[in-house]
């Protein structure tokens, strides 16, 4: 067993170590534990990817986050936040993964795969890139199917369906197309996603239009299978050749891993229970920060937002440990 340490952070991402940077500054004794590699959603982020953010807006604790491009890229962001943890020498324990959590009169028991921990209190900043939403089709078990997408090259010659119409879905088809493969854009909706980045959605719009790429609105996939994908359109059924599928229909917040923890969720969105002033949720002190407290609306958090609940947590805990030295 670790000593008592008054914060144990669950999730080594940018909100994550906004926090550890937090506890660091106000001298509170923390560790983050993350069952991945530093920024594990970031690092599974496509080879090329962009962001819709300006760098300073991807900034914590005013470290200054210089790059080269207008919006900076995933690489660029990575080597910042590996940066910001090293320089400031924060203390993360990478893939160590969290096991079960216990209330007891100290506070909580932690235990991990490698050690237990008594600690104060807890902030769960776990994010939401490892349960993508499923397609729930036969054949979609198949190897074919995949619900990430890295780069372009073993796509190359290849019929490609890409499923989804948001940053992602049209980043992957724009990269496909123009890396020589054959792509199909399958959209439950009628249009492509409003909040796709400006500068791209002109681009996949004309794409569509010239018939590079084809596209079938208000169709969903109901059946893979080894050569084919059969989908739904409002014409009728539809089976098209087909050698890969990348469903990028988004992902979701590890909902049993808070409930575990005893934290309530609403009935429509999922939407943990938490104050919005310190970010405490219904378990008395344990924290949620990042996009974890959105529930399924996974847009509404984000970096730039989010890096504010490092402040109101460590303010919040501070005050109550104030409280308790006056008692």
């Amino acid at each position: 067993m670790e000593n008592k340490l008054d914060v144990l952070i669950i999730g080594a991402g940018p909100i994550g170590i906004a926090c550890a940077l937090a506890c660091k500054k106000n001298k509170l004794n923390y560790i983050v534990i993350e069952k991945g590699a530093l920024t594990n959603s970031l690092f599974n982020y496509p080879l090329n990817m962009s962001f819709f953010s300006t760098s300073e807006k991807l900034e914590l604790d005013d470290i200054p986050f210089i790059s080269t491009n207008p919006k900076p890229n995933r690489d660029e962001a990575l080597e910042y936040y590996r940066r910001v943890t090293t320089s400031n020498q924060l203390n993360i324990h990478l893939y160590e993964s969290v096991i079960s959590t216990e209330k007891n009169e100290d506070g909580f028991l932690v235990i991990s795969e490698k050690r237990n921990y008594q600690v104060a209190h807890i902030i769960v900043a776990t994010g939401f890139y490892d349960i993508p939403k499923l397609l729930n089709v036969p054949g979609e078990d198949l190897t074919k199917v995949s619900h990430y997408y890295k780069e372009a090259h073993p796509y190359l010659l290849q019929d490609v369906i890409v499923v989804g119409a948001s940053n992602s879905s049209v980043d992957a088809a724009l990269e496909i197309y123009r890396k020589g493969g054959n792509v199909t854009m399958i959209i439950r909706g009628d249009a492509i996603g409003e909040r796709v980045k400006y500068w791209v959605k002109p681009d996949i719009e004309n794409r569509i239009s010239e018939g590079s790429i084809k596209v079938y609105f208000s169709s969903e996939i109901v059946k893979i299978e080894d050569q084919s994908v059969t989908i739904n359109t409002p014409k009728g059924e539809l089976t098209l050749a087909n050698d890969f599928v990348i469903a990028l229909t988004g992902y979701v917040p590890n909902f049993s891993f808070l409930q575990k923890l005893g934290i309530t969720l609403s009935e429509d969105k999922l939407i943990p229970t938490y104050n919005k002033d310190t970010m405490e949720s219904n378990v008395a002190n344990l924290f949620l920060a990042g996009v974890v407290c959105g529930g399924t609306e996974t847009h509404k958090w984000f970096i730039e937002n989010s890096r504010i609940h490092a402040t109101q947590i460590i303010s919040a805990i501070l005050e109550k440990k104030e409280g308790n030295l006056k008692q």
